[in-house]
């Protein structure tokens, strides 16, 4: 099925290509799925840039049309020709379409037939955050997944089988892996730190004392998959941490024992890995590069450690038979050992947007799958006589027995007392006895004591759906729709106070984290009508974007409130049901905060602007967050939001944080990955401290608040236009330094000329052209001269200059230079242009040579002398700015760019004017004559000096010619009178 297509609804799932990896006895295979547009991206007035013909998918570049090309398996086109019938599911209404039963059939099935046959099956989900790769693995409403089909009909298998003496088991297990920790989402209490991985000889990699529970329908397993997510949510929502950086693994074990021909009984086992791994771009660009606090790097470590897997297996596989795999360096790739390498088949799902917006992480994606589709396993069937697996694991029992001495000692748990060698003996020896003890056990036997264990968890979740239904009460609001709405607060008392509950105030609602104050806010119900009010005067409440005081305001049903800086939830009253208001989503609360804090504008934008606006809006709380937690664990940093202007003409603004130290004043200005990465480390310390933990603070090495004074910043920006150049004229000038408000931070002095391939300059006027393109394919010399920076803030030191030329990849950079407020440089730097092409002239005639100078602040001393307004004061004068920056994107650089074009055009025409009267000072006094036309055209265009000279020769003696003429020269002639 070459060319089909999936069908979705343009918000349940965004971002997707879908890339589909099916291995075929060794084979990887790859499909690609393409999905609509979603609402964010109509809104900034993308283009479709994905294409698809036969198993081909085409990329086009936004930028400068050109395409790329890559060819799968399957390719599946889910970006239009679909409607929604009556029961709510995507059909197709072309041929081109392909709906979830299309997607199943092709590849559900496929794993289903292998977990029968007794093969391992993994199935994964990749792609960026929000991408939709939920939509194939789970779906939604009548749209289901690849997962609840293929578990709904393993199960619709079992029963419709019914052959005798076959009993199948099938468990369940569900686990997360946060910043290089394993956690057990289907128990309350895991170990601080996390789980630990092991490996065993035969089995490989396992997380130990994982909990597996039996399950015998999948009503049992989704209620299963809603206590995980619970219990995920809950975590994230107390560490304020976003699930976009965590994996979660679901794990269903299949076995199936039956008496052969030969009267053995036989066991078949299948372990089918579901996996939903983090936000690929999270893989990319992490904002950790040249960072000094390598500890955030944990964060992305898994993403990154699965790339440099693949790469290495796809190399192994191409020949390099000695290429160490690293699959020990994560959690991740451990437990991924089987499905990457090892005895498996394997489904990955890679989505992916059909967006101009999302260009990078797309082509990045399709890349990633490129190599994956030519990664080979082993799978092998798993069947083994039941009795032989009894045998294997008491004789296993004995050789281990035998190796600690014959006895189980006493303190199997202790791993203080023993060497690492013993304890791990010890753990293998209780996992095979409890293994056997598990084998023994009746198929009803297990179920029975799961539901047991459950039946408190189950009743309370069923109870929680029923009050749902009528109780008022306030549910979380999450980027992360598999987490959005999954928390529960129950409004059923007069009063009801949210808060922190530190230093023993009571509280209903307890919410830890940054900036939540032991009484935050008071709900109360007056004849079921609801009002809040904040708990203390330095507690911080918002009701639909607007920060509330001491006096009540009114709850209405879908009322958006946050409390502190992240802790975001809607206000439902079920009574008002019939409520024309639309529920409100997670991007929709986030966008009123913005525009209300008067960060960001509805007035009409730019698809640029609104792009901005987006990345503003989804950093706000986060920035707000910091604030809080530097004030609480009082490091003396202020955290606010900056537009940093366009550095030339053709680059594009970004969003990026400065970081103020509220001591001194020094500033550090942080990309937004690096922001979000440092602020993760934050996140630990401060839960941490929380926590109690003595050692919750950090040395400097590992601080995520701490910046050296030593660290290079950028002191600004400059722009060099090239005009003159093309006309083989040189420039000199002194051009402004600009920071990131358009301030100016100094002048810099710079000279690039024409110059031979020794670095000598040419002679003024000796080269001089009026059509540049007169230096097509020629080769050309410049040199470029910085000769100082004058000006600087005193608060700077140590300065560096840098630029890049043309298309270089490399930057050039002056040295360090010391002093004060006025720097000596004398840098120069002959450049070569080996060919003169139009895409270097169309450059000199059209850009600028942009310098970037930076330094450190190590003349910084003393106390900072400016205002001691609080943090939240300043990021919201900051906001105010933002909103101005965001509407009103008028560019320094235009304005010196006419200033340079005016002066250069004023040089160009004084050269014209110098070569005329050259011509007429040499005629004047000469006799008269008469002159060829292409003559005269050729002395005034002319740029070599030779040619001009012997120009001038012919003027002369046609001009001594015309005396002895009888009669001005007639129409028929070709030449003319010289006047």
């Amino acid at each position: 099925n070459n060319n089909k297509s999936l069908s979705t609804k343009e918000d349940s799932y965004c971002d997707g290509i879908l890339v589909f990896l099916f291995t075929m006895g060794d084979n990887v295979k790859v499909a690609v799925r393409v999905r609509p547009f979603n609402s964010r991206e109509k809104q900034l007035k993308s283009k479709t840039i994905i294409k698809m013909n036969g198993n081909a998918t085409v990329i086009t570049n936004p930028e400068d049309g050109s395409d790329k090309t890559f060819k799968y398996d399957f390719s599946y086109w889910s970006h239009d020709g679909f409607k929604e019938d009556d029961e709510g599911y995507l059909k197709g209404t072309s041929s081109k379409y392909a709906d979830q039963q299309t997607v199943f059939d092709d590849l559900g099935r496929g794993v289903l037939a292998n977990a029968w046959d007794g093969y391992n099956c993994s199935l994964f989900a990749y792609g960026q955050t929000g991408s939709g790769k939920s939509y194939s693995m789970v779906g939604y409403g009548a749209n289901k997944g690849i997962v609840p089909v293929t578990c709904d009909e393993l199960f619709k298998g079992i029963t419709a089988r019914n052959e005798p003496g076959l009993e199948c088991d099938v468990s369940f297990s569900m686990l997360e892996i946060y910043n290089e920790q394993v956690q057990d989402l289907l128990t309350a209490d895991s170990p601080k730190g996390g789980m630990k991985v092991r490996q065993h000889p035969k089995k490989g990699f396992y997380v130990d004392n994982l909990r597996v529970v039996p399950v015998n329908s999948y009503s049992e397993i989704e209620a299963r998959i809603e206590e995980g997510t619970r219990r995920r949510t809950i975590a994230a929502t107390n560490m304020n941490a976003t699930s976009s950086r965590a994996h979660t693994i679901v794990a269903i074990n299949f076995k199936q024992k039956q008496t052969n021909a030969n009267n053995v009984s036989m066991t078949k086992i299948s372990n089918l890995n579901l996996v939903d791994l983090a936000g690929s771009e999270r893989a990319a660009s992490t904002g950790a590069q040249g960072d000094r606090l390598k500890e955030g790097a944990a964060i992305n470590q898994s993403l990154s450690t699965l790339g440099n897997v693949i790469s290495a297996l796809v190399e192994r596989q191409n020949g390099k038979k000695n290429m160490i795999i690293p699959f020990r360096d994560s959690k991740l790739t451990m437990l991924l050992k089987n499905a990457l390498g090892g005895n498996s088949k394997t489904v990955m799902i890679a989505a992916l947007s059909p967006a101009s917006v999302n260009y990078d992480e797309t082509l990045s994606t399709l890349r990633f799958a490129d190599r994956v589709k030519s990664i080979k396993t082993q799978a092998v069937v798993n069947e083994t006589p039941t009795e032989r697996l009894i045998r294997e694991l008491r004789e296993e029992n004995a050789r281990l027995m035998k190796m600690l001495g014959g006895q189980v000692p006493d303190n199997l748990g202790d791993t203080g007392s023993a060497s690492e060698e013993s304890q791990d003996l010890k753990r293998m020896l209780e996992q095979n006895s409890l293994e056997m003890e598990e084998m023994k056990k009746s198929w009803e036997e297990k179920l029975k004591e799961e539901r047991e264990k459950h039946a408190d968890v189950d009743a309370e979740a069923t109870r929680e759906k029923k009050l749902r239904k009528t109780v008022p009460h306030l549910w979380n609001m999450n980027q992360d729709p598999a987490l959005h709405g999954v928390i529960s607060y129950f409004v059923q008392k007069d009063t009801v106070v949210v808060g922190s509950g530190r230093g023993g105030k009571h509280t209903d609602i307890q919410l830890r984290g940054a900036g939540m104050n032991p009484v935050q806010a008071i709900i109360t119900n007056v004849g079921d009508k609801f009002f809040i009010k904040r708990g203390s005067p330095k507690a911080t409440v918002m009701l639909n974007g607007v920060t509330i005081g001491n006096e009540e305001e009114s709850l209405h049903n879908y009322s958006r409130v946050l409390f502190g800086p992240s802790h975001l939830y809607c206000f439902s009253i079920p009574s008002n049901k019939d409520s024309e208001e639309k529920m409100p989503t997670f991007e929709d609360a986030q966008s009123e905060i913005a525009l209300k804090s008067g960060v960001t504008t509805d007035l009409s934008q730019s698809p640029e602007q609104l792009m901005l606006q987006k990345e503003i809006e989804e950093l706000l709380i986060q920035v707000t967050e910091a604030n809080a937690m530097s004030a609480e664990m009082d490091k003396h940093k202020a955290f606010a939001i900056e537009l940093v202007p366009r550095q030339h003409l053709h680059a594009k603004a970004s969003v990026m944080v400065v970081v103020e130290d509220e001591v001194t004043g020094a500033q550090w200005l942080w990309s937004a990955n690096r922001f979000v990465n440092r602020k993760y480390a934050m996140l630990e310390m401060f839960n941490a401290k929380l926590d109690g933990e003595e050692d919750w603070d950090r040395d400097e090495d590992a601080d995520p608040f701490f910046e050296p004074f030593s660290a290079e910043v950028n002191v600004g920006h400059a722009s060099l236009y090239m005009q003159p150049l093309a006309y083989n004229m040189d420039i000199e000038d002194e051009i402004h330094i600009l920071d990131y408000h358009g301030h100016i931070n100094g002048e810099l002095a710079v000279c690039l000329s024409p110059c031979t391939s020794t670095g000598a300059r040419l002679e003024e006027d000796a080269e001089f052209i009026d059509d540049p393109t007169e230096l097509l394919g020629l080769e050309m010399h410049y040199i470029l001269e910085v000769k100082s920076l004058n000006r600087v803030p005193s608060k700077f030191s140590n300065v560096i200059c840098s630029f890049k030329w043309f298309d270089s990849v490399e930057e050039i950079r002056t040295k360090h230079i010391g002093g004060g407020v006025d720097f000596p440089i004398h840098f120069e730097k002959i450049i070569r242009v080996k060919c003169v092409t139009e895409d270097f002239l169309e450059w000199l005639n059209m850009e600028a040579l942009p310098f970037a100078v930076y330094a450190d602040q190590t003349n910084i001393k003393g106390k900072k002398s400016s205002n001691n307004t609080n943090a939240m004061t300043r990021l919201k004068t900051n906001f105010m700015t933002l909103s101005t920056n965001i509407t009103m994107m008028a560019s320094e650089e235009e304005i010196e760019k006419l200033k340079s074009e005016i002066a250069f055009q004023k040089r160009r025409a004084d050269r014209v004017a110098k070569k005329i009267n050259a011509v007429k000072m040499l005629i004047k006094g000469k006799d008269g004559g008469s002159i060829k036309v292409a003559d005269v055209k050729q002395a005034l265009s002319s740029g070599s000096k030779a040619r001009f000279k012997a120009a001038v020769r012919t003027v002369m003696i046609a001009n001594n010619a015309q005396r002895f003429a009888n009669s001005p020269a007639t129409n028929e002639s070709s030449v003319c009178v010289l006047q």
